[in-house]
């Protein structure tokens, strides 16, 4: 029942109502990323989509994956052999918001304080 009702009024976990019937219409299965995802396509057309194992992020889709969503290559993963290029870094999700995300110095959310500003630069206050 919960699982229900998460489909009904909200979009950002998993699939919503009206993507699991356009799936079920139109929907064919093509194959199943690492991270549990799963990606279809249209029969008969160019739509591509994916539905994402738990909340909907946009950066859980890996390389391979991303170009086949986008259109860049014709050929899903699963029809190939694919393999990560050499310079391609290995996957991590967005990161923002978590104690992982990047702070770089300066930050206001970084331990260390920020350098003092040095040079001829005088600040403007009104009135003057």
């Amino acid at each position: 029942m919960k699982t229900l009702l998460l489909q009904i009024f909200t979009w950002w976990n998993g699939q919503t109502m009206g993507t699991r019937f356009f799936t079920w219409r139109k929907g064919e299965l093509v194959g199943q990323d690492e991270f549990g995802n799963t990606y279809y396509k249209e029969r008969g057309g160019k739509k591509r989509w994916v539905i994402y194992n738990g909340l909907a992020e946009a950066s859980m889709i890996p390389p391979g994956w991303h170009g086949w969503m986008h259109h860049r290559v014709d050929t899903p993963p699963t029809e190939e052999n694919y393999h990560a290029k050499s310079w391609q870094a290995p996957h991590h999700g967005n990161r923002t918001g978590t104690p992982e995300a990047y702070r770089p110095k300066g930050s206001i959310l970084t331990p260390e304080k920020r350098p003092e500003v040095t040079g001829d630069y005088q600040a403007w206050t009104p009135g003057q």
